[in-house]
């Protein structure tokens, strides 16, 4: 079973995070901030990720903390569920249209926590949202979940296009990466023997 159930508890948030690596997309997400609800949605849909996600944080401030430590737990969560990585693909990507946004995903599950990230979102907001914290989740995913993700805009004029193709295509990378290869089940995919 490629599980995990997580909380972490810090003076600023309180996030609790149940992942199934072999889902089939159900969510039941509730962080406080509407806009990440959606995307942590659609990121379970479109990876076939079940995932529960519950959180509180002082978004009374603003959702900085929330957002960041609910990537910081998630990112967790697929570490641990991955255990050692025996078996898996280790590299996903994909390019995803969103209406007129395009987005690149690169994953490599390396054992080295590694963003590079390149959207150029024309708000500073999306509803409520401030824009700058996706790359804030992602950060704090990519290092925690201990993987290389390059997140690259190819087009897009739309603010929550370009963040929900991210999320999207990011997924999608993610479900090809985790999945169990067959020709080399039981086999840490390195030459070094392990991730």
């Amino acid at each position: 079973m490629r599980t995990a159930k997580l909380r972490r508890t810090t003076g600023e948030t309180d996030v609790a995070v149940v992942l199934d690596l072999d889902g089939t997309g159900k969510s039941e997400i509730s962080t406080g901030c509407g806009f990440l609800d959606h995307m942590l949605t659609l990121f379970a849909r479109h990876g076939r990720f079940d995932l529960t996600v519950q959180a509180k944080g002082d978004t009374w401030v603003d959702d900085h903390h929330t957002v960041e430590d609910v990537g910081i737990t998630l990112g967790d969560a697929f570490a641990k569920a991955l255990g050692d990585k025996r078996g898996v693909t280790r590299y996903g990507s994909t390019i995803l249209p969103m209406d007129e946004a395009l987005i690149l995903t690169a994953v490599d599950l390396s054992g080295r926590g590694l963003l590079c990230y390149d959207l150029a979102i024309p708000t500073e907001k999306v509803g409520t949202f401030d824009t700058q914290l996706a790359g804030e989740f992602f950060a704090a995913f990519a290092r925690r979940a201990d993987l290389t993700l390059h997140v690259k805009q190819l087009a897009g004029a739309n603010s929550h296009h370009i963040i929900e193709g991210a999320f999207k295509s990011l997924a999608r990378s993610l479900r090809t990466a985790v999945a169990i290869d067959p020709a080399a089940a039981g086999e840490v995919p390195s030459t070094k023997g392990v991730l």
